[in-house]
């Protein structure tokens, strides 16, 4: 009887030790080794999972102006470059774009184009459509004040690793000059410079906002398009193609000329319209026009 005691406490023993040891191990890989844990968790640092939780933000305003972030999927837009240097990598701030989120940046002098990655608000001194990082005005062989185009797109995950990585992503095609001719036709007169500013001031005139700017950010999406003092077109004329807002009145005026249209003032902004016309028929021709120059989100409306 003595004997099966003896043998029953030595397996409690054994069976009591092997399993403090496997505690212990599962605790070393868990604490500071390189176990399949810490394993994960680097993987994950640079993963596709890197690019979430995506911000959208509050609105905001600079110089006057309301930004307004929005997820805009099919953000396609012209304005000028201002420099980031607290940024680095290929890098960017922009005002309403998510972040992150990834862009492509067109030289509207060369052509070239890069792609990018948002990663915060800006630039927050002034209304100019897009920062870039040094690294990422390099790649792009572009300075403060050029002019460019920026789209949001998906890039492959080989791509955005790149990018997340602070490494480059290979240059995009370049744009084709004779569309590159369309886009600057839409581009504000060009933004003043920190001299002119600094040795004129009461002559410099607030920065304008980028005239394509029109449609997808919080200028066109903070007040209504429609002019609150609008001209009432004659008595024969129902149909109107709203083509743009700006904020800008020599923009719109330039825009007014080059479509033959008109302009009317609400509040700080200046709405570009085309008509009145007597027929759907005829508005639709005008449309057809209006979006040929480029401005794809133009719309017909009726004021009867």
């Amino acid at each position: 009887m003595r004997l099966f005691d003896d043998r029953r406490t030595r397996l409690l023993v054994g069976l009591t030790a092997a399993s403090a040891l496997a505690m212990l191990g599962g605790c070393s890989a868990i604490g500071g080794g390189p176990g399949p844990v810490a394993k994960s968790a680097v993987a994950a640092k640079n993963g596709p999972q890197a690019d979430y939780p995506v911000l959208v933000g509050e609105p905001y305003t600079i110089d006057g102006i309301t930004f307004t972030p929005n997820d805009v999927l099919n953000y396609d837009e012209v304005g000028y470059l201002a420099a980031a240097d607290d940024l680095t990598g290929i890098t960017a701030a922009h005002h309403t774009l998510p972040v992150p989120s990834y862009i492509e940046v067109t030289s509207l002098d060369t052509g070239r184009t890069i792609l990018a990655r948002v990663e915060q608000r800006g630039p927050m001194t002034s209304t100019r459509l897009l920062a870039l990082s040094p690294a990422a005005m390099s790649q792009l062989g572009a300075g403060a004040d050029l002019p460019v185009r920026v789209r949001r797109v998906n890039p492959p995950e080989e791509q955005r690793a790149e990018l997340r990585a602070g490494g480059e992503a290979p240059l995009r095609m370049d744009t084709p000059m004779s569309l590159v001719a369309v886009l600057k036709r839409q581009l504000p007169a060009a933004p003043a410079t920190l001299a002119s500013v600094e040795a004129a001031p009461e002559a410099v005139q607030p920065e304008p906002e980028p005239a394509s700017e029109y449609v997808n950010t919080a200028v066109a999406q903070s007040e209504p398009e429609t002019p609150a003092a609008a001209p009432a077109p004659p008595a024969t004329g129902v149909f109107l193609v709203q083509v743009a807002a700006f904020a800008n009145p020599d923009n719109a005026e330039r825009a007014a000329q080059a479509l033959d249209g008109t302009v009317s003032q609400s509040g700080r902004y200046y709405s570009v319209r085309t008509g009145p016309f007597t027929s759907r028929a005829e508005a639709e021709g005008s449309l057809a026009k209006v979006r040929a120059a480029g401005y794809s989100d133009a719309r017909i409306f009726t004021n009867d």
